[in-house]
């Protein structure tokens, strides 16, 4: 069966989030987050990914409530939006935002995720990173999952022009209500590298990410190291065989100032 969804088009979202339910009385539990996590229709391969991808802690620092609206940028698959959408409930809303760049390597998996109407509605929208098209001053989070080094990897034949980064995080800024959250997971480079292995290892320096978020009105608020990995060499390409799902990965989150 088809999933009953629109999928990547392009779409006007700030009706969907006008009606969402913010209940700051109300944040959500941990046990919300274990039932996220173990909701049983999950896919399979979503239920090995959580071995390595730690989403107990990540969700927890979020501090998600029912009702909350949350963006996951460059979301790929979708593992990240549906473990959200359980969190915020059906009250919240998600969208799963991919460019063509992204989009192109997961249509299959989208379509497998969302047979059925299987997971809570969630928004997915196609759209480029100069123009975003998220709703203005509607959401209390948003998450790059290994994504924030893909801000910096040119290659326009695969759909990843470079990116004018002031004007990034003048969209961002102005999607997140005031005290809104970005969560960054990404692939540890070597200490000094900076952005310069994102190319070649899809790999970028922590310290680099946290100067270069700051610098765009945000504050780190919270870090862990529930991810980290002292055996990788930070130094092969993230999908090389022998180090791929293990790789060193911080984990940041910032507030909007």
């Amino acid at each position: 069966m088809k999933p009953n969804i629109l999928f990547f088009k392009n779409i006007m979202l700030a009706g969907l989030l006008a009606g969402c339910v913010t209940a700051a009385d109300r944040p959500a539990s941990q046990a919300v987050i274990e039932a996220a996590i173990e909701n049983p229709a999950r896919l399979p391969e979503d239920r090995e990914r959580d071995a390595r991808d730690q989403p107990a802690v990540t969700l927890a620092m979020l501090d998600l409530q029912p009702g909350d609206a949350v963006a996951d940028l460059f979301g790929g698959g979708g593992y990240y939006a549906e473990l959200l959408a359980g969190v915020v409930g059906a009250q919240g809303q998600v969208i799963l935002q991919n460019n063509k760049g992204y989009a192109k390597w997961v249509n299959e998996r989208l379509q497998q995720r969302y047979v059925d109407n299987r997971v809570p509605p969630i928004t997915v929208l196609l759209s480029e990173v100069t123009d975003l098209q998220l709703p203005a001053a509607a959401l209390d989070a948003a998450v790059m999952i290994m994504s924030y080094h893909d801000l910096y990897f040119y290659r326009p034949a695969s759909g990843f022009d470079r990116v004018d980064m002031a004007d990034f995080f003048t969209q961002l800024r102005a999607a997140l209500k005031p005290g809104g959250r970005l969560l960054i997971v990404d692939h540890a480079a070597p200490d000094g590298t900076g952005n310069t292995l994102v190319q070649d290892l899809h790999r970028i320096e922590l310290a680099f990410v946290q100067n270069d978020i700051e610098s765009r009105g945000f504050r780190l608020v919270a870090t862990s190291d529930a991810l980290r990995n002292p055996d990788d060499p930070r130094t092969q390409n993230v999908f090389a065989k022998d180090i791929r799902g293990r790789t060193d990965r911080f984990i940041m989150l910032f507030e909007k100032n």
